[in-house]
């Protein structure tokens, strides 16, 4: 495993890697997407990691979540932060240490984050695989998409549908919350982008606006509890 620098370097990382999207959802919320093509020792050059972090890392067998891990710092980097900034509650559900709100993907070759400066955030990064249909009736109740038009199109919908739900659980975060019994997604067509969801739980309810994109075969979604 590469050796992390003691420097923090964040200028140095804003400048050298590339980023893949960067979506401006209004004046306080932005979305950074990453496309992992570099090996771990580029990706580990400049970043600083915390104790638990690096401990993290060290358990990690996959090379593929070591490259992802380091990713999301220099992500972090872009949007002005280091690791040091970052921490993680009982939960498991990440904080900025200024406050302001985050939430973090990792799928195959891309990772996400997403971060508020006041409403509270979910994002998830999805593969689409026809795996989805074999599950769907886990977290949604599958005949309410019948009427698509071929197995394509349901599995661009039920990723969708996954997404948004994850989206919703990361806001959320807690315990016993359940994707088919709790979190509900309303209708929406595949061009269309957004859509809305709803958490009803333990008597309260909560309601989240939802943006999707999909690109080389991933799906993208973005929520903001509203």
């Amino acid at each position: 495993m590469p050796p992390f620098s003691n420097r923090k370097g964040t200028n140095s990382l804003r400048k050298r890697m590339p980023i893949y999207k960067t979506i401006q959802l209004n004046s306080a919320t932005v979305v950074y997407i990453w496309k992992i093509q570099e090996s771990e020792n580029e990706l580990a050059k400049d970043v600083v990691l915390t104790p638990h972090c690096q401990k993290r890392m060290v358990g990690m067998k996959s090379e593929l979540h070591r490259r992802g891990f380091l990713s999301i710092r220099h992500l972090l980097a872009r949007a002005g932060y280091v690791d040091h900034d970052l921490y993680y509650d009982s939960n498991g559900k990440p904080h900025l240490k200024d406050g302001k709100h985050i939430s973090i993907t990792h799928s195959y070759q891309f990772t996400g984050i997403i971060i508020g400066d006041t409403d509270e955030v979910g994002i998830d990064i999805e593969k689409q695989r026809d795996k989805i249909l074999r599950i769907a009736h886990k977290f949604t109740p599958v005949t309410e998409y019948r009427t698509l038009a071929n197995s394509d199109a349901l599995v661009r919908k039920l990723t969708i549908v996954w997404g948004c739900k994850e989206s919703l659980y990361k806001i959320y975060a807690e315990p016993g919350l359940s994707f088919l019994q709790h979190i509900d997604i309303h209708d929406f067509g595949l061009e269309s982008g957004t859509t809305t969801g709803e958490i009803r739980y333990e008597g309260k309810l909560s309601g989240y606006r939802i943006h999707f994109l999909e690109f080389e075969g991933f799906t993208c979604v973005y929520a903001i509890a509203q």
